[in-house]
């Protein structure tokens, strides 16, 4: 069983601590049931999974990685970079911690939710059409109902 972790920032400023795992498979002629890799070559594995991990990762932002992370395509490019060293098997990214994550700003999630960069009352000009007085108006959306107020 090999392990390594790494810490590396995303394109969108969050920093993850990334833990991998991977475990030695026999040669296709081996008898013996066990099968060890060699101290050096487990130091060179360790070092090819810190490398594809933080190239994968500082490449990225959160949601591609994320993307990345559920079919495991990390696991597979490690496990095929490594055959020249050693056989393995079975390697995966198994958690992923956030240890810092960015600032919030209004204006980045509303230009990814395709907002704009509005924020504020030219929100209500994007979403819907305002009726009365900005403070406190009542917004009318197309195609919504609204709740109704007694029963």
């Amino acid at each position: 069983m090999i392990e390594a972790h790494v810490d590396v920032k995303t394109t969108d400023g969050y920093l993850l601590h990334l833990f991998c795992v991977g475990f030695t498979k026999k040669r296709n002629n081996q008898i013996q049931k066990t099968s060890y890799a060699q101290h050096q070559q487990v130091h060179q594995i360790r070092k090819k999974m810190m490398e594809i991990m933080t190239q994968e990762v500082q490449t990225s932002d959160l949601k591609e990685v994320v993307n990345k992370l559920i079919p495991d395509s990390t696991g597979k490019d490690i496990e095929k970079t490594c055959q020249s060293i050693y056989l393995l098997h079975g390697v995966f990214v198994r958690k992923v911690k956030m240890l810092n994550k960015p600032q919030f700003e209004l204006g980045k999630l509303m230009e990814q939710h395709g907002e704009g960069s509005s924020a504020g009352t030219s929100l209500v000009a994007h979403s819907g059409k305002a009726t009365g007085d900005e403070a406190g108006a009542k917004v009318e959306v197309d195609g919504y109902l609204p709740v109704q107020e007694s029963v």
